[in-house]
């Protein structure tokens, strides 16, 4: 800075102009240059109150010209602080460093511009050079020191900052109190919150503002809720910030009843006529809890802004409404309201959703207008809109379109690729995006798993699970087992996929082993089908579909005895013949029809499916009584099974129950 006004004295003049009209605004109105070092401070710190960076800048100009800031250790301090206070903390480190004797002050201005600029680990360092220069520090120095403590998630510095508080006295200060509650809710510890919640002598409206956030924030809604009617005991009144964070907390608990009291409470104070991010977070509530109706009432006799819009559009989406949410926006637009990327996220939802083809092209469109179409979020929409919509050739065009890809769109490109069974682009891309430097996560192995899974990829689906799990370190979940398992049921890896279910980490489910044992039956193998249906029959034994489908495998290879084990050991069979179950009841007619067919002669290939679905509507000969579902009864069964090993294998090949 002041090289740069030495060589420019037309700069010098105009800036020192500057100064005088800034100084008139802070003084009276007959300064005359040069300002004196107590006028210069005292305009400096008006202006560090306001954070006004330029005039600052033109004030420090003047100093430069007029000598006042040569060797001069009070303005140097306060300029020093502006620079920091208006997060310019490479400006107020220069000047910082040319300053020999630094007071409390200006080491308090430093740390607080480091921790409040985003640069939360160089306040730390600062305070710690503060301290050994020999500086105490002091209940304005603490904190910023343990708001940068909590953002850098540092546990054990901060509990050490907290032991320097309290041996220094300073636990009672409320300010300082505040600023630990805020750390210890950062780092999750709300039980160390609490204590010294307890414990303090004098509590404000931060302070409790601080409990219920931290609650609602490490998801203990309901303590949150406890501490909020606390504070209403204790006569205190809530502002906009306490019934924030209580209306998130009802959200996330799905509790209505408290919800609305909260609303009812808004009300009755006039709190929503100051506050529009209370009436927004009331619509946000209704909508979580689906209440749409109540959201609308609200939504039209308020003043709306973009965020209200955006609350009703993605909640009438999440609410199965994609039609009303898709009228919405268009109504959005039409009232002049500018949509902003949330709006554009919701509405893609939506279509995807309805698979609304036309409309989400039409959105597109707009978003290039709009100027939206570099953002990663909405091309990352996009990408699944179109998948979702079968036109994938678009989703590769806007993935090869998005500059900075990060991993969400990587991963929503092999999630399109996995629903089209595009298996070796798939595995293309995953290559590409390796080569970029960017590590997969779980969803984006499990796409990759589909993938392979639909195109038959066997070597490139176990290299991947390979390198899931010694590369990129992440223990396969249910859905990898589910999707490996899948992949090599399909290429007739049975014994293999059967080992994997077996040794596999966590328990499988009973829908992967259904998966095995639907593939044993298209590969024809009864040995593995066997051992899956003995694990499938101890995790669901109440799941019909496993028996049919071991029936038609013992039936397809002639092993009626076998077959009948199955059928008249099944303790089911009493559930089978319950008319709820549709799949159980088809595959009980199969032996009522064996019955009928001796008793009464009737050849079942000449019946139609109509007649073979409602057998009840049927006028057997040799006067045999109607019947209807309720009616069949195990003794009728059990009459039936004698024939079994006759009729068996003819029945169920051939009758379209099982075809």
């Amino acid at each position: 800075m002041n090289i740069i006004l030495q060589k420019n004295p037309t700069l010098l003049l105009r800036n020192f102009n500057t100064a005088r009209a800034i100084a008139s605004q802070f003084t009276d109105h007959t300064l005359k240059p040069p300002l004196t070092s107590s006028q210069c401070g005292a305009i400096l710190q008006q202006l560090t109150n306001s954070k006004s960076f330029k005039h600052g800048q033109s004030l420090h100009a003047h100093m430069i010209s007029s000598g006042i800031l040569s060797n001069n250790t009070y303005i140097s301090t306060k300029l020093a602080a502006f620079y920091a206070n208006c997060c310019r903390v490479d400006s107020a480190q220069v000047l910082f460093d040319e300053i020999v004797l630094k007071n409390s002050f200006l080491w308090n201005f430093m740390v607080r511009g480091y921790a409040c600029s985003g640069f939360p680990l160089r306040g730390i360092a600062v305070y710690r050079e503060m301290l050994r220069s020999g500086q105490k520090p002091d209940k304005f120095t603490y904190p910023f020191v343990l708001k940068a403590c909590g953002e850098l998630f540092m546990v054990e510095i901060g509990r050490r900052v907290h032991c320097e508080v309290v041996v220094r006295g300073l636990e009672s200060d409320v300010y300082v109190g505040n600023c630990l509650l805020a750390m210890y809710s950062k780092f999750g510890d709300m039980e160390s919150a609490w204590l010294l919640f307890d414990k303090m002598p004098v509590r404000d409206l931060t302070s409790w503002n601080t409990m219920v956030s931290g609650y609602t924030k490490n998801g203990k809604c309901e303590e949150a809720l406890v501490v909020f009617k606390s504070m209403e005991g204790s006569g205190l009144v809530s502002d906009s910030a306490t019934l924030l964070g209580i209306l998130s907390a009802c959200a996330k608990e799905g509790l209505i009843k408290q919800g609305k009291s909260v609303h009812g409470y808004v009300v009755r104070n006039d709190i929503a006529d100051c506050s529009s991010f209370l009436i927004n977070a009331i619509i946000d509530m209704y909508c979580c809890f689906r209440l749409m109706v109540d959201a609308r009432q609200l939504f039209d006799v308020t003043c709306k802004d973009t965020v209200s819009w955006n609350s009703m559009i993605s909640g009438y989406a999440h609410d199965g409404n994609a039609l009303e949410s898709l009228s919405l926006f268009s109504q959005m637009v039409v009232e002049g309201q500018v949509p902003d990327i949330a709006t554009f996220i919701a509405v893609l939802e939506a279509c995807e959703h309805i698979t609304a083809l036309s409309f989400g092209m039409a959105i597109h469109s707009y978003i290039v207008r709009k100027g939206f179409s570099s953002s990663t979020m909405i091309a990352t929409g996009l990408i699944s809109l179109y998948a979702k919509c079968g036109s994938l050739a678009w989703s590769h065009r806007v993935f090869d379109e998005t500059k900075d890809k990060n991993l969400v769109c990587w991963s929503a490109m092999l999630a399109a690729y996995g629903l089209h069974g595009k298996g070796r682009q798939a595995v293309s891309t995953f290559l590409e995006m390796q080569a970029n430097n960017v590590a997969p996560d779980e969803g984006a192995f499990t796409s990759l798993l589909t993938s392979c899974s639909h195109a038959g990829l066997v070597d490139q689906g176990r290299e991947i699970f390979h390198l899931m799990e010694h590369k990129y370190r992440i223990a396969p979940g249910l859905a990898h087992y589910s999707c490996y398992v899948d992949l090599l049921s399909r290429a007739g890896y049975l014994y293999e996929a059967y080992e994997i279910l077996k040794n596999m980490d966590a328990k499988p489910t009973g829908d992967m082993w259904a998966t095995l044992l639907s593939a044993c039956k298209s590969h024809e193998n009864a040995t593995v089908a066997e051992l899956c249906a003995k694990e499938l029959f101890e995790v669901n034994p109440q799941r019909p579909s496993s028996y049919i489908c071991l029936s038609q495998i013992y039936a397809a290879e002639n092993r009626w005895d076998d077959l009948e084990k199955i059928i008249w050991g099944s303790k089911t069979l009493e559930q089978i013949l319950q008319p709820s179950c549709r799949s159980c009841f088809r595959w009980a007619l199969v032996v009522i029809y064996m019955f009928l067919q001796q008793v009464t002669g009737i050849d079942i290939r000449m019946l139609s499916r109509r007649q073979l679905l409602y057998p009840w509507k049927l006028k057997w000969k040799f006067q045999v009584p109607l019947f209807t579902c309720n009616e069949v009864s195990f003794a009728d069964l059990q009459m039936a099974r004698m024939t079994f090993k006759i009729h068996g294998k003819y029945m169920l090949m051939d009758t379209p129950v099982f075809r």
